[in-house]
């Protein structure tokens, strides 16, 4: 803004501006920190996963939600991943951020295997009780992370990054429908055609089934 003005004609320096901006309320839209709190009335789980080694697929699982830019807004964008071999189970996206689409990523995931351990982050969504009680029916562990346990997510964040420089920034979706059919395309061809160096050259679909057989 400070910029814009300046080549405008006005002589303003950039605290002037962010002061103005400030007392009338105007401000950037962008995905902002902690947009998830955990209501009151919501249960927090213990994290079940100090110190226990991960040795087998579908022992723990994990999901997580970021943006999808589009247009005229954002895409909530979560995804179900095994934590032994980082394979992607599911995904589903949202025009909002309640609970549904969470469910739906889960429901798929559930068609494939049943994990041991479903660990979240502490988001209203993961701690409401429609997901844990759909854990708790299907007999599966709840586990949230606390504070200081960020780097558990570090997989499905490369896959986050992934996802969004080699599909979202690179197909810039107009519509929901675009990015549903790109996101849908990028996910397949991801797991199971794509060849992956730190397995051996080998796709995570592969590492994936042959691993739970």
């Amino acid at each position: 803004m400070t910029a814009w003005l300046r080549r405008q004609g006005y002589a303003v320096n950039h605290k002037r501006v962010a002061r103005l901006m400030h007392t009338m309320g105007l401000e950037a839209i962008y995905p902002k920190p902690r947009t998830s709190q955990v209501p009151p009335t919501h249960r927090v789980y213990p994290y079940l996963r100090r110190d226990v080694p991960i040795t087998h697929v579908n022992q723990v699982w994990s999901t997580d939600i970021t943006y999808i830019r589009l247009h005229g807004g954002f895409l909530s964008l979560g995804a179900v991943m095994d934590w032994f071999r980082r394979y992607g189970l599911s995904w589903a996206v949202s025009m909002t951020m309640d609970v549904g689409f969470c469910l739906e990523a889960f429901a798929q995931a559930l068609g494939v295997a049943r994990p041991d351990i479903f660990n979240t982050d502490q988001g209203a969504q993961f701690t409401s009780q429609d997901f844990t009680g759909r854990l708790a029916a299907a007999g599966i562990q709840s586990s949230m992370d606390g504070r200081g346990r960020a780097l558990d997510n570090v997989f499905i964040e490369r896959l986050w990054r992934t996802v969004k420089y080699e599909e979202v920034y690179v197909k810039d979706y107009a519509t929901p429908r675009e990015a549903m059919q790109g996101l849908d395309t990028f996910f397949v061809r991801y797991k199971e055609w794509r060849h992956h160096q730190a397995l051996d050259y080998r796709t995570p679909a592969a590492i994936y089934c042959n691993s739970s057989v």
